[in-house]
């Protein structure tokens, strides 16, 4: 396949953002990485489709995937193949595709290899088009009905991709957020309390902004972007601002992320 230039007649140049996108600079990668939560009260939980507050594992482990239903399998006409990404036990990056095999967990390459889950995308699919069943990333390898008791990544029925406000820097690497996006619907008009949090290794969440909204959405630039080091936890949270009602939110946060070296 041939590899267009993105530049006009006269000019000599293209947007640094649409190059790294081209992957045409060294050392520099992008996520844009989207969450949402049906369901929210006034208890703060994570921004992904399970609900509740996250908890990341411990420690690295071997790590299972599984369904709900026994539609989503490799000759089913639910989801067949599924793509999981995510973080070694140094914090390297780890991507591994593999076959659905029903409510039976599937392990994820290596033993003991799992540190952090980012991501699970279907590529595959039989005649329904999507995954039948809740999709579950977990420790378990045959959990009861395909739900493992600890749920580190999950897609809802038919999304075919996790919805999880949540990333963790690969080792080597230092992240700049330049955009958050959060949105919040609520028939009873609550407001939604949006907070961005960041863990570095071996430290605590600590809060790196927080936005108040209520039936809307905003996007908020960073024009300088918020560095954050290698090895950290960044995920968005939400809590409604009072009791009586519940609230849909959702956030989105877009990262370039480049590799460390030292300056000559």
């Amino acid at each position: 396949m041939a590899n267009f230039r993105s530049i006009t007649q006269i000019g000599t140049s293209e947007p640094f953002e649409l190059q790294v996108s081209r992957n045409q600079i060294p050392g520099h990668d992008f996520i844009h990485k989207f969450g949402y939560n049906p369901d929210i009260s006034t208890v703060v939980e994570t921004i992904w489709s399970q609900g509740g507050l996250y908890v990341y594992p411990t420690t690295a482990s071997t790590m299972y995937i599984s369904s709900s239903s026994t539609d989503d399998t490799a000759a089913g006409t639910g989801a067949r193949t599924v793509t999981v990404s995510g973080l070694d036990a140094d914090f390297n990056s780890i991507s591994v595709t593999v076959a659905l095999n029903g409510q039976v967990g599937v392990q994820l390459n290596g033993a003991l290899n799992w540190y952090r889950v980012n991501r699970i995308a279907v590529n595959t699919a039989g005649s329904g088009g999507a995954n039948a069943g809740v999709l579950y990333v977990g420790t378990e390898a045959t959990p009861a009905g395909g739900v493992p008791v600890n749920k580190y990544a999950t897609v809802s029925i038919g999304d075919n991709q996790t919805l999880m406000c949540i990333w963790t820097v690969p080792l080597g690497y230092t992240a700049y957020l330049h955009q958050k996006d959060v949105s919040a619907s609520s028939s009873a008009g609550k407001f939604a309390i949006f907070t961005l949090l960041a863990r570095p290794k071996g430290g605590v969440f600590n809060a790196k902004d927080r936005v108040l909204l209520a039936n809307n959405s905003t996007a908020i630039s960073y024009w300088n972007p918020i560095p954050f080091h290698e090895c950290t936890d960044i995920e968005v949270r939400a809590a409604a601002d009072s009791a009586g009602g519940s609230i849909t939110a959702s956030a989105t946060l877009d990262i370039t992320y480049i590799k460390n070296e030292e300056w000559i």
